[in-house]
Parts: structure tokens; sequence; C-alpha cells
């Protein structure tokens, strides 16, 4: 690690600056409300290559622009402009290690929690391994949370934004207090829904199970990663609502997310699970493709050159 995160650099407003030189006023909403929406975007460095490679960027900032539409803020930022900002930022850094990198776009200003604008942006490299805890465990042993998870009708889930994330906080802290790591929301329906930032997975009879969008899940880019590398391992995927009895006779189970991977669940609500076997090949199926080690998905993968992106904005590893 080049810089540790409380020296390194951030992007800010159209500056890379000094991360305690990075100041948002106490009074904008974003402050006040959590009036942001954001990405928090895998990057994975190949050793052998000398290479960094950032994950599905465009499909992040699709989803991205997405959130921001769905909660009335602007975007004065196109994709070009998106993503010369995370370059230049994790170029400054000399970052060559694995990273999540969280871009934002907040509202500044002295306006309340409906204001629309001003729109800013900072984008914030981080080292995988100083991400939050249980991001860095091998298994979780999770409960189901006695919070439900926001609704389409209240707090879409689709959207991901900094409000969202006050829900799982408060499954999250639940889960810590009563001994566990994480947990698994239900939604208003009393149906699974996802974990805290995180979307969940089964295994039952050698196949896969999901929840549907429609069951408050986030539109999630590594669920559908994983759905996709399944089914090119030739795993069968099924997309369903799962009834919360359903948790306690899994074969398997794990939670997925950028910064999360593919984590296995060994418990839940202190009923075993049993060996993880399918979860763990498809995460070394998912670090062989964003490693960029496997060919036929590398159209998923962006450099981040520390040579030539000066010169070309940005470039597809071919």
């Amino acid at each position: 690690m080049k810089y540790e995160v409380s020296n390194r650099l951030i992007w800010f407003k159209g500056e890379l600056l000094h991360v305690s030189d990075a100041k948002i006023n106490v009074l904008a909403p974003t402050s006040q409300f959590g009036l942001n929406v954001f990405e928090g975007i895998p990057c994975y460095w190949n050793e052998e290559m000398q290479q960094l490679f950032a994950f599905r960027l465009e499909d992040h900032y699709e989803r991205l622009i997405r959130s921001a539409r769905l909660i009335q803020i602007d975007c004065p930022y196109n994709k070009t402009e998106l993503t010369k900002a995370l370059v230049d930022v994790v170029v400054a850094n000399e970052y060559k290690e694995n990273l999540s990198v969280r871009q934002t776009l907040f509202i500044d200003g002295f306006g309340s929690w409906g204001a629309d604008g001003p729109t800013e942006m900072f984008v914030a490299p981080i080292p995988r391994g100083k991400t939050s805890a249980e991001y860095n465990k091998k298994g979780l042993h999770v409960c189901v949370s006695s919070w439900k998870r926001v609704s389409e009708n209240a707090l879409s889930p689709r959207i991901k934004c900094g409000a969202n994330y006050i829900n799982s906080r408060y499954g999250q802290r639940e889960a810590l207090r009563n001994g566990y790591d994480t947990c698994v929301f239900l939604n208003e329906y009393g149906k699974v829904s996802e974990g805290p930032g995180s979307c969940f997975f089964m295994v039952r009879n050698n196949r896969i199970i999901t929840p549907k969008f429609t069951d408050a899940v986030l539109e999630s880019i590594t669920r559908d990663t994983v759905i996709r590398l399944a089914r090119n391992l030739g795993i069968e995927v099924e997309e369903r609502t799962i009834d919360r009895t359903e948790l306690y006779t899994a074969d398997e189970a794990f939670l997925c997310g950028s910064a999360m991977e593919l984590t296995p669940l060994l418990s839940i609500d202190r009923y075993e699970l049993g060996e993880a076997k399918i979860s763990q090949n498809l995460h070394e199926a998912y670090l062989e493709v964003v490693s960029g080690k496997n060919k036929t998905f590398i159209d998923w993968l962006t450099t981040v050159s520390y040579t030539h992106l000066r010169a070309h904005e940005t470039d597809s590893y071919l």
C-alpha cells in the first residue's frame, strides 16, 4: 500500500486533495439527510500483468445515473468524466493492490432534504483489506433480522443512496449486539430479501436460488455477475421468492457484493449449513474474472494504467 487510508488523496469537486482537506459544509443536505447516491467500484490488481482492472465500470456508472434520476438529483458528469476522475485518483495514490473505490454524487450547499442541487462529487479509493470487518471474513454466522428491508413504496432498495444504508445499519448493529457477524432481512411480506449491503443466495440440490428484484433487492451488479458465472459453469439458477424456513434447510448459502465478494454463511439463526462447495467454486471463478485471468468475460474489465491513461482517458483491456 502506497498511502494509508488516513493519508491518501481523494478526488473532490474536480481536484485531487489530501483526504483531511476535502471538506463538506455541515449544513449541506448530504450531511444532514444522507442526500447522496454512490457506487462502490471494485478494482483488482494482477501481479503477473502488473495491471489494475476496474470491474464492470460502465454498469456501475449506469446504475449511478439511474439512482440519481430516481432520487431526483442532477448528475453533471458523463461516463468519460466519471471514469477519468476514478483513474486520476487511483493513479495519484499509486495503488497497486485490490481496491474498493467509493464514487459519490452528493448535494452540497444550504438546502433542505428537498433540494436538488448543487450536485458535487468525490471519489475515494480504499484498499480492500481496510474495508468493514465482515467483508474480510472467510465465513459468516448470520441471523434473520427483526427489522424489515425498506420497501419499494417507502424508500426503494433499487436506489443506492446513503439514506438507504440506515436500514442496513439497524440490522447490522442488531446482529453484532446478539453475537452474529451480520444478518439477512425479510421484506414487508415476510419473504427473504438481502443482507446489509449484500445479496443473498442459497444452494439446494446443486441449484442456486436467489430472491427476485421485486422482493426488495438492490439491482446488484455482483448478483448479476454471480448468476451469469453460474450459468456459464453449467449451474442451474432460479430467481424466485424464498420463505424464511427455507433458509434453515439450505445445503449452502452465501452473501455477495462488490466489497464482500462471495462469502459463505456458516449458520443462519444457529442452524448450521453444509460445506460451501458451490459457493467456493463460484468465488474462485469470480476472482479469475475480475483479475483478468478468464478471457471469456474480459469485456467487463477496464484498465487503470499508470503509463498510458494520461494520454487516453479510458481503455478497455483487450
